[in-house]
């Protein structure tokens, strides 16, 4: 800086003051330059720092999105048909079998209700369209990574003895295998436990009725909630004892009772180990082990299993609203007429007529429903959940018009009603 002045000095001639002054001049200069430059340093630094937090903010944004999306997914299913992967096949006993499916995509799978079951398309050979069939699932709502459903071949019932077999059950037993991909609808249905209700509950299981109950079951245990539960499963004898493990393992909850009912117990099946009682699931054997009738009760089993213990709860006093049944195919529970009911089901008399079968017949206002009243009449109708989810009853209108019972879960295609959950509102045409 000393020579700077010195030679602005000589320039000058020797005026100090005047060199001086102009030397302040360059330095003040030579700042303004450097502090200009880390200025536009700092704005170009700072302007480069937004952008990229605006990139990562963005970036944060569709993640999150993507996030609730899935998230969103996960917690309400998905819309229509879905690829699984078989992971696995066990036999649990005879003609009965496990199937453990986890989504082809490999994304999350929504947490069930126990109970819920899961709608499958299968596409079965010589049959000119899917068939739709309804399983309940068997396993713990908190199984992560993938579903379980347990199905029994249904043969020919013994009072018919020429009708075909299981259809769908067949198919899954002589020809689903591991690795095969199935088309799965998202868990559904309105039997279910509510796990946020904390009064006692007893299980009432026929054959693979036990499906949904075991569900339930197993959704208290796993949840550390100290509901007490009563279990009650009935089956012929050891060759139809199914899911036997997933039993056993509830055993070990204090607050769970399992009783094992055999009808007709094998020379080789152990009381005390194989079963807990000789004979059926009956009322009488649940107003001797339960201490009071002060239960809400869940049953699933075959239309005789069902309406034999639901007749026997009424008459017992328990409340209609504390009794809670799944019904597949032909199994169902025929209530009494109410008089609400007798109310909905009073007006003119109406006829009914399946186009395609060649039948026009008067409507029975006691019945339920048009899938029942088809197949009273020998009318062919094919059906799954018997409660509008699935959409395998759904017929098209010709002519004419329905009530329906409750609201279908999916509305029907256009110009079509879903038969298992709907009545005619007057003369009606339908094709089928």
């Amino acid at each position: 800086m000393q020579s700077i002045i010195e030679q602005v000095q000589a320039a000058l001639g020797g005026h100090a003051g005047l060199a001086l002054g102009y030397g302040l001049i360059a330095v003040l200069a030579c700042q303004l330059v450097l502090l200009l430059w880390s200025t536009l340093m700092r704005l170009r630094h700072e302007h480069t720092q937004q952008r990229l937090d605006r990139e990562r903010l963005e970036t944060l944004v569709r993640a999150a999105k993507y996030r609730y999306k899935e998230a969103q997914e996960v917690v309400q299913g998905w819309n229509g048909y879905r690829k699984f992967t078989v992971t696995q096949k066990s036999c649990e006993c005879e003609d009965v079998y496990s199937f453990y499916l986890m989504p082809h995509d490999r994304k999350p799978l929504p947490p069930f209700k126990p109970g819920q079951y899961l709608t499958f398309s299968l596409d079965i050979p010589g049959r000119d369209k899917p068939v739709v069939r309804c399983y309940s699932l068997s396993d713990s709502p908190t199984r992560p990574d993938c579903y379980r459903v347990t199905i029994k071949r249904e043969k020919a019932p013994p009072e018919r003895p020429g009708a075909p077999p299981g259809v769908a059950s067949g198919y899954f037993s002589d020809y689903v295998k591991e690795g095969d991909l199935l088309n799965v609808k998202a868990p559904t249905g309105h039997f279910f436990l509510d796990l946020s209700k904390t009064t006692p509950i007893c299980l009432l299981a026929g054959g693979v009725g036990l499906t949904p109950m075991l569900s339930m079951a197993k959704a208290v245990a796993e949840s550390g909630s100290r509901r007490e539960v009563w279990l009650f499963f009935g089956c012929r004898s050891g060759n139809e004892h199914m899911l036997r493990e997933d039993l056993e393992e509830l055993r070990r909850h204090d607050n769970i009772r399992v009783l094992v009912c055999y009808s007709r117990p094998a020379q080789t099946d152990v009381r005390g180990e194989d079963y807990d009682l000789a004979g059926r699931v009956t009322v009488e054997l649940l107003k001797e082990k339960l201490p009071s009738n002060n239960y809400e009760f869940f049953m699933c089993g075959n239309g005789a299993f069902m309406m034999a213990l639901n007749d026997g709860l009424e008459a017992w006093g328990v409340p209609e609203k504390d009794i809670h049944y799944e019904a597949f195919g032909p199994a169902t529970v025929k209530k009494r007429a109410a008089p609400v009911v007798a109310a909905v089901t009073a007006g003119p008399a109406c006829k009914v007529t399946f186009a395609k079968s060649g039948k026009e017949l008067e409507w029975k206002p006691a019945l339920a429903n048009l899938l029942d009243f088809a197949l009273e009449q020998g009318v062919r109708i094919e059906s799954g959940c018997r409660a509008g989810s699935c959409g395998a009853c759904s017929v098209a209108i010709k002519s004419g018009d329905v009530d329906y019972v409750k609201a279908p879960d999916a509305a029907p295609e256009g110009g079509s009603c879903l038969t298992c959950i709907c009545r005619p509102k007057g003369d009606l045409v339908l094709d089928a």
